[in-house]
Formats: structure tokens, C-alpha cells, sequence
């Protein structure tokens, strides 16, 4: 029998969804912009996670750029405006993702997304793959005062759904999604294979791995 938990939150980007097809395009078109060669999709997948701001910075230092916010500023715009256009080309949920919400949401348990995706790109890739009817609140990272890895957006969520931090689990992929649990004091799951930043989870010392959301089950 699995520990009953009374609310769930889960990380968007490589826990709920493969977005990083679409990351990918956005950035490499924002980098066309500005002269710069694309970056392969392992890179993005080892970059997505702290938001759009760092994977552009990521993106010119691989190009041995420096990533003045200038530079930065002058990539955003581009990268928003393309992702926004394109944002579940092709982003498909995980295999096990639909079975496991339903399951859940079927007990009648809340269910979150706490992601450092920005507000306005999490709900309509959520909204395009028919994934936000799961949920009882979306927080992106620009929802809270401050994102994931500090508490703040898990504190921000936990109080909207009325469940107590012992009482609920974060489910994630990576290092930001471990420091912000720990420090919100909620259990934390890690997905085996998400987007880790190139970091083996097992490392991090979470609660525990898993190879697919229905393990939760």
C-alpha cells in the first residue's frame, strides 16, 4: 500500500511533460536571431529547469558568449515570442502522466504544478495537452516572490489547497526541485530520467526514484 499523501505537486517540465523539443526550437530560433549557431537537444535538456532567463545564459556560454543582460534581454524576446506560437508542437505528456493524474484526481487528492516555467507559458502548454482540468492550482516561477530552489512557490501552493507540509510530496527531476522540497519540509520524489541538469537523482538524495509517475500509484 502507498503512503497516502494529501496533496501532490508536481514539476512540469521533464516530471509531467517533454517539453524540450519545443525549448529546443525556441532557443535555437532566438539564437538564429542574434548569428549564433543551435545548440543540440541534450544541452537543452540539461539546461531546462531554472527558467527562460538561465537557459539563454546557458545557451551563450556554450557559444563562449558573455552573457551580459543586455544579451540576455535582447534573446528573450524572440525565444518568448516563437515558444508562445509553438508551445506543444511537440511537447507530449510522459507515457504514464494521464493515467496517474486520473488515478489520483479520481480519490479526490489536490493536485499542483509548481514549476519555474513562467506563469504565462505553463498554463497554455498545460491548456494545449489538456492537462489543466487535473489540477487545482498552476505556479510558475514568476507566480511566488521568489522560484524554485528557494520554498517560496511550494509554501505559495501548499497554502492555496490547505495541506500541511508533512502531509504533502513534491514530485520532480532535479537539484530544484530537491532544495525546494527539503526546504518547504515536504517529501520529495525524483523522476529517474527527467531533465537533471546532467545529475544522477539517486545523488541527490531524495525520498526515493522512480522510472515512470505510475510508480506513485
Amino acid at each position: 500500500m502507498r503512503q497516502r499523501h494529501l496533496a501532490y505537486l508536481f514539476d512540469l517540465d521533464g516530471t509531467l511533460i517533454d517539453t524540450a523539443p519545443d525549448i529546443g526550437a525556441a532557443l535555437n530560433h532566438s539564437l538564429e536571431t542574434a548569428g549564433l549557431a543551435p545548440v543540440r537537444s541534450d544541452l537543452v535538456r540539461h539546461w531546462v529547469g531554472f527558467g527562460s532567463r538561465k537557459l539563454i545564459e546557458q545557451a551563450l556560454i556554450h557559444h563562449h558568449k558573455q552573457p551580459a543582460q543586455e544579451q540576455i534581454d535582447a534573446l528573450l524576446e524572440p525565444f518568448l515570442s516563437y515558444y508562445t506560437e509553438h508551445i506543444a508542437d511537440l511537447s507530449k505528456p510522459y507515457p504514464t502522466t494521464v493515467e496517474t493524474l486520473t488515478a489520483l484526481k479520481t480519490e479526490g487528492i489536490p493536485l499542483a504544478v509548481v514549476t519555474n516555467k513562467l506563469q504565462a507559458l505553463a498554463v497554455p502548454v498545460l491548456d494545449a495537452l489538456e492537462l489543466s482540468p487535473f489540477f487545482d492550482v498552476i505556479v510558475g516561477g514568476d507566480t511566488a516572490s521568489r522560484p524554485k530552489p528557494a520554498a517560496d512557490p511550494i509554501e505559495y501552493c501548499l497554502q492555496h489547497v490547505a495541506v500541511r507540509p508533512e502531509d504533502a510530496l513534491m514530485v520532480g527531476d532535479s537539484i530544484t526541485d530537491v532544495d525546494a522540497a527539503r526546504a518547504a519540509g515536504v517529501g520529495i520524489v525524483c523522476l529517474r530520467d527527467g531533465y537533471n541538469h546532467g545529475t544522477d537523482v539517486a545523488t541527490l538524495e531524495p525520498d526515493r526514484v522512480i522510472d515512470r509517475l505510475s510508480e506513485l500509484l
